[in-house]
């Protein structure tokens, strides 16, 4: 692998720990103290700067520098995570992403608000806790920029700088500050290719020090395990570096060891308030630590020790060797033990095992699956038509290759499936820095997380989300004073929630604010011309009216709303994807924004009909049920327009051939069929075709793609016969039929 690999493996691994970073903060707002918890946001921080230094992105590297002390205080108890204490945790999270983003593409960041928060966490690690007032504060305070860290030194030709500080050397140590360091290693450190000897001969750089290792848990050779660590160091070292550049040279192996920094007068009083272990430390040749294959002399203390001593020096030679195969390309083998680090963690959790694939490869296994399903249906078609008593071998053959087609096509579908919680973690920071711009105080809550949709589902439902975040901030939740003189709480609610349902993904966005002012949307459009001024609309169709392009209810243009538009770009985007949104809310206590989608974009399950001589496949998703018309059944409504009795209840009756133009003249309904569909917003309509022929799952093609687009219809999919079925677009027909010309802005877009 080249440097450019890694570095992309790098920033892959980066979304996964900000993601971590962003969920254990928001954990910790809502009162978990769990110190794993306070440990997972200390390590993913801590993960990023080690894997920023090793690629010299200073600016990253300072700032999660900066944020990993003021943690640090948080994990040692030395600072409460008070609301206010995690809104500025929240932020610096929101700037450290902004940072890795502007490393990884080249962007800029905004300087002042980092330079802030900068100041802000300083304050916080040195005890100095926000007024709620001022965390409350939209833009951060102007300060001057915090000292950057030291531009490490490159070690080799390469520029490679493997710690991001900076060891020069420093004269003569007289009078230097002194710390005692113990260096424990645990079986994991070996197991990933790290050497101690390595990381002791980096902390003799920092100054004067002098080394005892500890042979205390060493057992006889009978009961010697050669894969274990029985060998701890004690540490005496005087330098001017500090306690962070110590810390930073075991930065890739923290977790595999345990270590201990004191200064000098911290371990004479632990000292003094404890009785004195018993231990016989043995004087550590420092000739080690030199780059040669040098082996390290110690005197024995019997014939036991003498023993475990001389398979001591033996297992040193074995990491000498490996040592200097490390030394010979620092830059990889840094990375390596990086990413194998974070895989540790991963696994010590309990995370099942992963590959990265890229998506390119996923995308074409995907579509030759497609191309397996139809040339299946296309040899079981071709068999059925040749064969007429149905028993032969052949039959039983295909019926096993049908399933086992359907079993792939299944598996090959949920690789694609992922959860919807990136999504979702990508919206609190929306409700953080939209609330902060409106002076509300609005708590984000999120169900459902794990719901697992296809991946181009994931990718496109951002947009939408966004818009609908945005709406329910600055126009659904009301003002702190507002909501206090309504007796509710000051704190706005939002909740966000996914579920699976009827082979769907429902995804609700609900808010505890004013609901719908419906007087007052329905005047805007009547001011806008949207509407007549004597038109006759339902509750349900006003509310709808918040999706017309250019509607807005804002008094005034800002930088949140106002254009007029947003909401339409919800609807747009959600059809796009095959789905339709409902809007329900209740004047006084807030609005529900209730998103149906398809769980895929690849395969439908549909029913097969035909209307006019046409092929038609109606998704099975908008079915509710079938029926036969009876004549006395059917209502004239109108001149044009006919009802169909469905106990006790009337639902119109539409004509798919009349509104395709498959037909000049209406069909009788009594010879045909009808499909109760719902379409957007919840109504029902009976869609009237000439006969079914099936139900079959088919494998969506775009039309847009590989033709151009068709009013009315969604995309098209091959039969078992090899013939052309369209998809019909249930909204858009539906849509139609109540007056609306079938245009292609308003029509389902491709999908697939």
């Amino acid at each position: 692998m080249d440097m450019n690999e890694i570095k992309e493996i790098f920033f892959q691994e980066c979304e996964e720990q900000l993601a971590e970073l962003e969920s254990g903060l928001l954990k910790m707002n809502d009162g978990d103290r769990d110190p794993e918890t306070v440990n997972a946001v200390f390590r993913a921080v801590h993960s990023i700067k080690g894997g920023a230094g090793a690629f010299g992105l200073d600016d990253l590297v300072a700032f999660a520098h900066v944020f990993e002390t003021t943690l640090d205080c948080v994990r040692s108890n030395k600072l409460e995570p008070t609301q206010d204490v995690l809104k500025v945790m929240l932020k610096s999270a929101d700037v450290l992403a902004d940072l890795t983003n502007a490393a990884r593409d080249g962007g800029s960041v905004d300087e002042s608000r980092s330079r802030g928060l900068v100041k802000e966490l300083e304050a916080l690690a040195n005890g100095e806790l926000p007024s709620p007032s001022a965390a409350a504060d939209a833009p951060a305070p102007k300060a001057a920029p915090a000292a950057p860290a030291p531009a490490p030194k490159p070690t080799d030709d390469s520029g490679f700088q493997p710690i991001p500080f900076s060891f020069d050397d420093f004269g003569d140590e007289g009078g230097l500050p002194a710390y005692e360091i113990t260096f424990k290693p645990r079986h994991e450190l070996y197991s990933k290719g790290n050497d101690a000897t390595l990381l002791l001969r980096d902390l003799s750089r920092l100054g004067e020090m002098t080394i005892y290792c500890n042979m205390d848990e060493l057992p006889g050779l009978e009961e010697l395990d050669p894969e274990a660590a029985y060998f701890y160091w004690n540490v005496t070292l005087k330098t001017d570096k500090g306690e962070d550049a110590i810390r930073a040279v075991f930065e890739f192996a923290e977790w595999d060891c345990e270590l201990s920094v004191k200064s000098v007068d911290e371990a004479s009083d632990d000292a003094s308030s404890n009785e004195e272990l018993p231990m016989v430390p043995v004087p550590f040749d420092l000739s080690i630590l030199d780059e040669t294959d040098a082996t390290t002399e110690v005197s024995a203390r019997s014939e036991e020790t003498a023993a475990a001593v001389a398979a001591a020096e033996t297992a040193s030679n074995v990491t000498q060797m490996a040592a200097a195969a490390a030394r010979v390309e620092k830059k990889e083998s840094a990375a390596a033990a990086a990413a194998a680090n974070a895989a540790a963690q991963n696994n010590a959790a309990g995370a099942g095992q992963t590959i990265r694939v890229d998506l390119d490869r996923v995308d074409r296994l995907i579509n030759l699956v497609g191309e397996l399903v139809i040339n299946q249906a296309m040899l079981s078609q071709s068999v059925i038509e040749n064969d007429t008593t149905g028993t032969s071998s052949i039959n039983m053959g295909l019926e096993e290759l049908q399933q086992l087609t359907r079993e792939i096509q299944d598996s090959v579908m949920a690789i694609r499936a992922q959860p919807v919680k990136p999504v979702f973690q990508r919206m609190s920071r929306i409700v953080r820095e939209i609330a902060d711009m409106t002076g509300k105080s609005i708590r984000l809550i999120t169900e459902g997380e794990n719901t697992e949709v296809d991946k181009t589902v994931i990718d496109k439902l951002a947009e939408p989300l966004t818009h609908m975040i945005r709406n329910a901030v600055d126009h659904g939740i009301e003002t702190p004073e507002k909501r206090a003189a309504a007796g509710k709480n000051t704190e706005g609610t939002v909740r966000l929630t996914a579920k699976h349902r009827s082979g769907r993904i429902l995804i609700e966005l609900a808010d505890d604010g004013a609901g719908i002012n419906r007087e007052k949307v329905r005047q805007k459009a009547i001011d806008n011309d949207l509407i007549p001024a004597d038109a006759n609309l339902s509750d349900e169709e006003i509310d709808n009216l918040i999706f017309l392009p250019g509607f807005s209810t804002a008094d005034k243009i800002s930088d949140i709303s106002g254009r007029g538009v947003g909401m339409d770009v919800v609807k747009r985007s959600i059809q796009a994807l095959g789905g339709r949104i409902n809007i329900t809310s209740k004047p006084g206590h807030g609005s529900v924004f209730t998103m149906s989608l398809p769980l895929t974009l690849a395969v439908l399950d549909g029913m097969v009909v035909t209307v006019a001589g046409q092929t038609l496949v109606v998704p099975l998703t908008a079915i509710v049920e079938t029926l036969q018309p009876e004549a006395s059944a059917i209502h004239s409504f109108g001149a044009n327009h006919r009802l169909i009795s469905i106990r006790n209840s009337f639902c119109p009756l539409v004509d798919v051939g009349r509104i395709l133009n498959f037909r000049a003249t209406q069909a009788n309904p009594v010879e045909g069929v009808a499909l109760l569909v719902e379409s957007e917003g919840g109504g029902q309509r009976a869609l009237m075709v000439d006969a079914i022929q099936g139900q079959r799952q088919v494998v969506i093609k775009s039309l847009e793609a590989n033709y151009t687009h068709v009013p009315g219809i969604a995309a098209a999919t091959i039969l078992g016969d090899g013939r052309v079925a369209l998809i019909l677009d249930v909204d858009a027909v539906v849509g139609a039929s109540r007056g609306q010309s079938l245009k292609a802005e308003m029509s389902l877009a491709a999908v697939g």
